[in-house]
């Protein structure tokens, strides 16, 4: 199949959010499907793009991957101004029968958490809501389910159901219980959040040969639950991995499930979405070994993988540390930063102008 990946801008300064729409298939049979919305004011650029590009009103598959707001915001746009086949979301306040004896106040009921979990997470439940009144399909992406040619790789539903979702921000704390461990602890979330509001960067040299991400990185459960959808374009030739703001819980769980079925994720993944913009909370060396694959000796002369951050215009994503490190596994590094970044094969050229990548930097965060 034919196929384009479009990563629209979203965001100013360190507002970061991400919108891709991704089309395929021959003129006539094309499928489009929404990963993400961004914004509201990228749900409106989404709509635009695919009627001025792709001439059309209808998107065969809407997919929310968590139900942070700048993944959620913008999809809602799509839902009301675009027809659309199927909704892809987690859909957690379905699971609070399942979970409720998981948290430390007794007096959380079935009733109760269910309408946290509605209200806390209403740019998600804004859209099931929504999809219900415009009588769309509704259907959450667990792993095992196909959306289209995309594979879903994680999460898998047990997971998600018996450990993330009593994890999140936004519920309750939990009590750790010998049947289910909890996935991340406060002292991860404190880090997670102090590193998003720090202010001031320094910076440390860091060569080709010189790594400094680390293994001990966290991110938060609602990260963690990103859907991971990967397809295969082309005769097979072109692997794209979508990852949402996956970490290394999801992006390991991912290829594990990949290695199931004899993929190897470094020989068949071309083009990568760089989990949450470009952020080193949620990648490591060895994960990126997995995924990527190993580190080239030197900076190659021409690349066959391509990885994309979204990330606003003016923001400090992605991470310098984090495109080093997709650079040094042969996959050439690209942001938004305020325009829309195009890959695609056998489709219509727009007579856009080649994206510039970021290349290597000399000089990266200090941790």
């Amino acid at each position: 199949m034919n196929f384009e990946v479009e990563f629209l801008p979203v965001g100013e300064g360190e507002k970061n959010g991400d919108a891709i729409v991704v089309r395929y298939g021959e003129p006539g049979r094309y499928t489009i499907m929404v990963y993400d919305g961004g914004t509201q004011a990228a749900g409106n650029a989404l709509v635009e793009h695919v009627k001025h590009h792709y001439r059309t009103d209808y998107v065969d598959h809407v997919v929310n991957s968590h139900p942070d707001m700048d993944h959620a915001s913008g999809l809602s746009v799509v839902l009301e101004e675009l027809r659309v086949g199927t909704l892809w979301l987690h859909r957690p306040w379905q699971y609070s029968h399942l979970i409720v004896d998981y948290f430390k106040d007794g007096r959380i009921t079935n009733a109760s958490l269910k309408d946290r979990l509605q209200n806390k997470l209403s740019g998600a439940y804004n859209l099931e809501a929504l999809a219900i009144k415009k009588k769309i399909t509704i259907a959450e992406p667990f792993q095992e389910t196909k959306i289209g040619a995309f594979h879903v790789l994680s999460p898998d539903r047990d997971w998600y159901v018996h450990d993330l979702i009593a994890d999140f921000e936004k519920t309750p704390d939990a009590r750790k219980i010998a049947t289910r461990p909890l996935v991340v602890q406060d002292s991860g979330r404190r880090s997670f959040i102090t590193e998003a509001k720090k202010a001031v960067i320094k910076w440390v040299a860091e060569r080709w040969d010189l790594e400094l991400l680390r293994e001990d990185v966290e991110t938060s459960a609602e990260n963690e639950s990103s859907a991971i959808l990967c397809a295969y374009m082309k005769d097979h030739k072109y692997g794209i991995l979508l990852t949402g703001d996956a970490g290394l819980l999801a992006l390991n769980k991912a290829v594990d499930y990949l290695e199931r079925f004899n993929v190897s994720a470094p020989n068949s993944i071309n083009l990568i979405q760089m989990p949450h913009h470009g952020g080193r909370h949620n990648v490591s060396t060895t994960v990126l070994d997995r995924l990527v694959g190993r580190r080239l000796p030197t900076i190659p002369q021409t690349f066959s993988k391509w990885s994309i951050a979204s990330a606003g215009a003016g923001s400090a994503y992605p991470r310098h540390m984090v495109r080093n490190a997709f650079m040094r596994r042969g996959a050439k590094p690209y942001g938004t930063k305020g325009g829309t970044v195009r890959f695609s094969r056998g489709m219509p050229d727009r007579g856009w102008k080649d994206a510039e990548s970021l290349g290597f930097s000399d000089s990266v965060e200090s941790w």
